[in-house]
């Protein structure tokens, strides 16, 4: 610490030896700091203030970047602003409490990556083995948020995520589209590779790469790719799909990159918590429903929508465990559940349903990463 003071008082006494420019850069890294550490006290100050509590705060925040990201005229990238504002909301937010994220672990899965992305490296992220245990964690107050995977666009809808929004108490108050981009990694030459290992998912994004690369190769499925990576480290004719995060964790060497049949392989996540998102007006809203197993009752439910005016953007029916013959279905459509269509739209249809759970509503955002 002594040294440091030194080194700080000699460049003080000196500021002739440095460039202009570089005592520019100097000063406005001083007056950023100030001005981040002023962000955060504001940002502690409201979270005291506000009624809907510190987490509430943190979500209207993060759901805001899409909407700062207009002002940017560069020469930053968007992508480098989301970056450093969402470590600022990150950090201003750690200071009262770090909020706490459980995700579908290990680290460097898919899902860890998408935790990052919406929350930042100083939330306190905790990796759990299932989705299920994902829910609990957030239904038990052990957790702050989740982060689950709902939907990819190769593989269509994950089932055991709507499962778990059909039968729990928690809501979407997010969603994260995260751009996945596979690599193959190993020790060896990749013609050497007799077995690729992957969670069933990611083998399945890349099959018709694997078909026609390593047509040799023996596709094995494993609980996730964090895990394939560590396989893959361990086995001197094995190779691994998964993240580059995950790939140099481990210290593998890259056999091929961006392995992805579809260009554009996006999965979505939902953020879940205790209450929905805020209103951003440019928002959707997830709901599930049951009705009556007679002809015309589904085409009577989707009437309703067309009459207020809501785009639906998803409609996925799955089985009622336990109900054999009974079906779910979950809807999302574009709109706030506070807004007068959807609360008009939701009152006429809760006349029809069975059973009608709104899930939550959330901003819409583009694809990242």
């Amino acid at each position: 610490m002594a040294k440091k003071r030194r080194n700080r008082k000699v460049a003080a006494a000196n500021p002739q030896r440095r460039a202009p420019s570089q005592r520019q850069l100097d000063k406005l890294d001083r007056e950023i700091l100030e001005l981040v550490n002023r962000r955060a006290e504001l940002t502690i100050a409201r979270a005291q203030m506000a009624n809907s509590g510190p987490k509430s705060e943190l979500a209207a925040e993060v759901e805001k970047l899409d909407s700062l990201l207009e002002f940017n005229e560069g020469p930053l990238k968007d992508e480098s602003v989301r970056a450093v504002f969402r470590e600022v909301i990150s950090g201003s937010h750690a200071v009262g409490h770090a909020p706490r994220v459980a995700y579908l672990g290990p680290q460097y899965t898919y899902s860890h990556l998408a935790a990052l992305q919406r929350f930042g490296q100083s939330a306190d992220l905790v990796p759990v083995g299932t989705i299920a245990s994902v829910f609990e964690e957030v239904e038990r107050g052990q957790a702050d948020f989740g982060i689950v995977p709902i939907e990819n666009s190769t593989d269509g809808r994950v089932t055991d995520a709507l499962e778990c929004l059909a039968r729990s108490p928690v809501k979407i108050c997010g969603n994260v589209q995260l751009r996945i981009r596979h690599y193959l990694w190993g020790t060896g030459p990749r013609k050497e590779v007799q077995r690729v290992y992957s969670k069933p998912q990611a083998l399945s994004q890349c099959r018709n790469w694997l078909g026609k690369h390593l047509p040799g190769a023996q596709p094995v499925g494993v609980a996730s790719t964090a895990e394939a990576a560590q396989k893959a480290a361990k086995e001197p004719h094995a190779a691994a799909i998964a993240s580059q995060q995950a790939g140099v964790d481990h210290a593998l060497a890259v056999l091929a990159r961006h392995i992805e049949d579809n260009p554009d392989n996006v999965t979505r996540f939902a953020v879940i918590g205790t209450q929905g998102g805020p209103r951003t007006g440019n928002d959707k809203s997830a709901l599930v429903f049951e009705i009556s197993h007679q002809p015309g009752a589904l085409a009577d439910a989707m009437g309703i929508f067309k009459r207020q005016k809501l785009n639906m953007t998803w409609i996925e029916s799955f089985p009622m465990r336990g109900h054999r013959g009974r079906y779910l279905f979950f809807v999302e459509f574009q709109g706030h559940a506070s807004e007068l269509r959807a609360r008009r739209a939701l009152a006429s249809l809760e006349k029809k349903c069975l059973r009608l759970t709104v899930l939550g509503s959330y901003a819409q955002t583009e694809p990242i990463g």
